[in-house]
């Protein structure tokens, strides 16, 4: 029944905290488009997933080129996002007509496996989805007004995309009216009465937000071409 395999690749961002012109999925790591070694990894995972790519307006035209010219052609759509992550990727899932295991990523996380991937389509399949988390090597605190008190950090978990689910149950959720607490799907699919899954992470794979992540992935993909 789900055989089909969908990933919405959301890459609505602006760049505005690395301080850059361009969106940051466009940047390069290693020589290549940030974009591009995220699908690298769906491709390698999953020959026949289809790609439903979420990009600013203004910049799909020059994500299309991207792809073009490093040979994507087949199984791509591209989207317009929205003024929200919600919007966005709602805007994706109108591509979604049958059913399917939808993987929803951040396209700034570069450094997923296709082992992340295949462990959280398998668990999606299992048990209708796949929110990928990583335990907190930190010490936690939590704020009480003017106070903040520890707390334990055993029951902290980091999460992380991508964040996977049968189509029936994403689609059913995202026909919600957008609420602020909404900042990602496991929260919108839990607002509509479903539980959610988790499923182990992976530490590398962190979100490019700023400067230093930047640097971070080069270290970790230069280490990964050299074997």
């Amino acid at each position: 029944m789900y055989s089909k395999k969908i990933a919405i690749i959301v890459a609505g961002g602006t760049g505005q905290r690395m301080g850059l012109v361009v969106p940051k999925q466009f940047l390069e790591i290693q020589g290549k488009p940030i974009l591009l070694h995220t699908i690298d990894q769906f491709v390698a995972a999953f020959s026949d997933i289809q790609l439903v790519v979420v990009l600013p307006d203004g910049y799909i035209q020059d994500g299309k080129e991207l792809l073009s010219k490093n040979g994507f052609t087949k199984n791509i759509v591209f989207v317009a996002g929205g003024d929200t992550r919600f919007q966005s990727v709602k805007n994706g899932l109108d591509q979604v007509t049958e059913s399917a295991i939808v993987f929803v990523h951040d396209a700034v996380r570069c450094l997923l496996t296709p082992a992340l991937i295949q462990r959280c389509y398998q668990q999606a399949l299992e048990k209708g989805s796949a929110i990928p988390a990583v335990s907190s090597t930190d010490t936690v605190r939590l704020l009480k007004g003017d106070k903040n008190e520890v707390f334990d950090r055993e029951r902290v978990m980091l999460i992380q995309t991508p964040q996977t689910f049968q189509s029936d149950i994403l689609l059913t959720a995202f026909n919600q009216a957008f609420d602020p607490s909404f900042t990602d799907e496991a929260n919108v699919v839990e607002a509509s009465g479903k539980k959610v899954y988790l499923v182990d992470g992976e530490f590398e794979n962190i979100k490019i937000t700023r400067p230093l992540d930047l640097a971070i992935a080069e270290y970790i993909l230069a280490k990964r071409f050299a074997k």
